[in-house]
């Protein structure tokens, strides 16, 4: 932005949201005890919009801390011109956010702003409400704890609603929403098509929040993530949101964890699952469902031909519901799961050899359970190091560990897929590894579990050198 475009943008903002944003402030906020203190800083409340008209950055926030009688927060001061601001836990409040916001009406570096757990209240959710609505360059918004409740709540859909602001993630999770604001978020997502991330895990959603969450759902064409988990989803609002997934076209990554969905739940799923070919991850973890909901389950999975992680730790399965799982992916030859979390669930020798005999048809596949029932007290048996056994093999060959990689990056980007990582390690016969060996060596090459193999490190190193024999053979 050139310079005298960026003095035209701000001065049009200082006669707009600017004023907006100081007669936000509640009445008694701006007592005579601040107006006096102020006073002292050369910027008078009835020469504000004259005087934000002239500064910018690092400048504007401290006049907006004089301003509204507030600390500045040095971390912003120090960042303001970075495009990652993390203010997490620094206690801002009402008042400190309302300077925030003000400095970032016209700031155009800013694409990403965390300000979880600050006591912002629904007096500084306003304030970034009618920031956001002048600001197009914050993209991502982290206002999780912040005690947001139902007035919290309205500013933020109404704004969304409107869909002025370049939000494409935001983070609300534990802000107190209850049933009454599940109206809100369901109108102002159904038109809006800029958000793609939304977070409003830890509130109190339960069957009425279900049910306009849903209908949410089933219309919005924009979101690709979701996170509703540790509500109160239970009944017809766990169908409701089934029912609305059944209906989308674009979510790719939904977490229903610590709800309460049930085996009725897990029947309107299994119903959803039957038709959207569109969702990659689904974690439904602790959510009271038994093998009877497993079964469920499953017929959707039989059909399903695009999921690729299912949670479902902590849920009362036995190796039964293990076993139901399993075979629906051994029916599917659609399938693409990749993984299969029940991380609870004691499996037997029985269940292994079935896993064995479906990761044949569906070697990209890896199944988390607990341990093999009467065997946890035994010393489990010691295995090779599979990196170890890799580069021996590497070794007699006088391979390199680059050149083994490369023969399984398809597009060459030196980043492996772990799905596809494991379906190459189990197909190849050169290296005798088994299922436990590659999980542990997906574990070593993906430490920090980012779903690829990223052996762009290896490029840096040397080739080995030639033995001197050879070197000094004519």
């Amino acid at each position: 932005m050139k310079d005298h475009e960026r003095n035209y943008y701000q001065n049009e903002m200082s006669e707009g949201s600017l004023e907006s944003l100081l007669l936000a402030e509640p009445s008694d906020s701006l007592s005579e005890k601040t107006r006096a203190d102020s006073s002292d800083t050369d910027l008078e409340i009835e020469d504000a919009e004259r005087s934000f008209g002239t500064v910018q950055g690092a400048e504007l926030y401290l006049e907006a801390c004089k301003l509204v009688g507030v600390v500045p927060t040095s971390y912003f001061l120090r960042n303001i011109e970075e495009p990652y601001i993390n203010l997490n836990h620094h206690g801002l409040g009402p008042k400190g956010t309302k300077a925030i916001a003000i400095a970032l009406v016209s700031n155009t570096t800013i694409t990403h702003l965390e300000l979880e757990d600050n006591w912002i209240l629904a007096e500084g959710v306003i304030c970034l409400a009618q920031m956001l609505r002048e600001n197009c360059y914050i993209q991502e918004l982290n206002i999780s704890n912040n005690h947001l409740d139902t007035e919290g709540a309205e500013a933020i859909c109404q704004m969304l609603m409107d869909n002025i602001s370049c939000l494409r993630a935001i983070r609300l999770s534990g802000n107190n929403f209850r049933e009454e604001t599940a109206p809100y978020f369901a109108e102002a997502l159904l038109g809006n098509y800029r958000v793609k991330e939304l977070d409003l895990s830890h509130n109190e959603f339960s069957e009425k929040g279900g049910e306009h969450l849903g209908l949410m759902l089933a219309n919005n064409e924009t979101l690709e993530f979701l996170n509703l988990s540790w509500n109160h989803l239970r009944m017809k609002g766990a169908v409701a949101v089934s029912a609305g997934l059944r209906a989308n076209g674009t979510l790719k990554i939904l977490d229903l964890s610590w709800n309460g969905f049930g085996n009725e739940g897990a029947l309107a799923l299994g119903e959803a699952l039957k038709v959207n070919n569109v969702l990659v991850q689904l974690d439904i973890s602790t959510n009271h469902i038994n093998n009877e909901g497993a079964e469920k389950l499953c017929k959707g999975l039989e059909v399903n031909g695009n999921l690729r992680i299912l949670k479902m730790s902590n849920n009362p399965l036995t190796v039964e519901g293990a076993f139901l799982l399993i075979t629906s992916i051994r029916k599917n030859p659609k399938s693409r799961m990749e993984e299969i979390n029940i991380s609870n669930v004691l499996v037997n020798e029985n269940f292994l050899n079935l896993l064995d005999a479906v990761c044949q048809g569906h070697p990209e596949l890896d199944v988390i359970y607990g341990g093999v029932g009467g065997y946890i007290s035994k010393k489990p048996e010691q295995r090779p190091d599979p990196m170890k056994l890799i580069q021996n093999y590497l070794n007699e060959r006088k391979l390199r560990l680059l050149d083994f990689f490369r023969t399984m990056d398809k597009d060459g980007s030196m980043k492996i897929p772990v799905a596809e990582f494991r379906k190459a390690m189990m197909q190849q016969s050169s290296i005798l590894l088994d299922r436990a060996q590659i999980r542990e060596l997906v574990q070593k090459l993906d430490g920090n579990r980012t779903g690829v193999v990223d052996y762009s490190y290896l490029k840096e190193q040397k080739p080995a050198q030639k033995p001197k024999e050879e070197e000094e053979e004519p």
